[in-house]
């Protein structure tokens, strides 16, 4: 008929179309997933860079404490401490253990909340000493300010409110500073710190105590449970251990400043904690992109197993140390 529109066979058109429209979706897809990829990668990255500036303290000994110039004993050993908790609270994103699941010990970023814990509980065991007894020699009375902050440092890390681990922290982080505002105050209104061997054995033996429990969880094969390290598992052993170091390789620095005056005369005993140092820093600052549970023979790194390499070397010269220590106590 005059006039009649022919139909358009059915698939000439709509063929094409429908491969386009895939096409355009599948590209949309690749460019989202993509995206996502790189989206992650710039985390980790950020993670990984983060963590690295982190793990390196904004506090010199020597800067506070310049050789030759006087201090009271107890005075370095406080104010580094109080140094580390700081820098958790109030550096990079602040304490992570008790921030919401993606932010916490669980996920993401969950390396620095784990090193946090094992950095927490090494403050606590060097707190107890200094507090029971490198300032406390039998029946002296303890430090208040002391008995405060041994008792904000045992707070859950992970509670957030009523009352928040920040809060509680940082609250000790104050009153390790008023006991020192007490030592250089006139008449002294803290205990200074007594300088004791045997009061320093207690702390080395404490240190030594938490790098075995580091030892154990980076050479484990298997979970407390019987269940395997998983690799979402390994890291957390890493970290925590890793804390413990961070902690000690600082506070060993203070340690060595404290006691020059009394150790001069044994030189053996400078010698051996000069030399944990390294090992203790090695530790403190190892930083894998990823870290990896490779076979012994495998051609991929155990990172647990490299970290244990420098928890056990200065382990082994704290056990030194102490034994230096118990043969000189009829020194100072």
């Amino acid at each position: 008929m005059d006039g009649a529109v022919e139909p358009i066979p059915s698939g000439k058109t709509e063929g094409p179309i429908a491969s386009g429209r895939a096409r355009m979706t599948l590209r949309r897809l690749g460019i989202l997933i993509a995206a996502a990829l790189g989206a992650w990668l710039a985390i980790i990255l950020g993670l990984h860079f983060g963590q690295i500036r982190h793990d390196r303290l904004d506090y010199s000994i020597e800067a506070s404490f310049p050789s030759g110039k006087p201090f009271v004993p107890g005075e370095i050993y406080a104010t580094t401490l109080a140094a580390i908790v700081d820098h958790e609270l109030h550096s990079g994103f602040g304490w992570r253990p008790n921030d919401l699941f993606l932010w916490g010990p669980t996920v993401m970023a969950d390396n620095n909340a784990d090193r946090q814990i094992g950095i927490i509980m090494a403050v606590r065991e060097t707190m107890r000493v200094f507090k029971d007894h490198l300032t406390k020699i039998s029946s002296n009375e303890y430090d208040q300010n002391l008995v405060i902050a041994d008792t904000d440092f045992r707070n859950d890390p992970y509670k957030w409110i009523l009352p928040s681990a920040e809060s509680k922290y940082d609250d000790g982080v104050q009153h390790l500073r008023m006991y020192v505002a007490g030592l250089q105050s006139s008449p002294p209104k803290s205990s200074p710190l007594n300088q004791r061997n045997i009061e320093l054995i207690r702390l080395f033996q404490a240190w030594t105590d938490l790098l075995g429990d580091g030892h154990a969880m980076l050479y484990r094969v298997e979970q407390p449970d019987g269940s395997p390290i998983y690799p979402w598992v390994d890291d957390d052993y890493f970290y925590h251990a890793q804390g413990y170091a961070h902690v000690m390789y600082y506070m060993l620095q203070a340690v060595i400043r404290e006691y020059t005056p009394t150790e001069r005369s044994r030189p053996v005993i400078l010698a051996l904690m000069n030399d944990a140092l390294d090992p203790l820093q090695r530790a403190a600052t190892l930083k894998p992109l990823v870290v990896l549970d490779g076979a012994p023979d495998g051609i991929f790194a155990n990172h647990r197993k490299n970290l244990d390499a420098y928890i056990s070397e200065a382990r082994q010269k704290m056990y030194s140390i102490r034994e230096e220590l118990s043969g000189n106590l009829s020194d100072p």
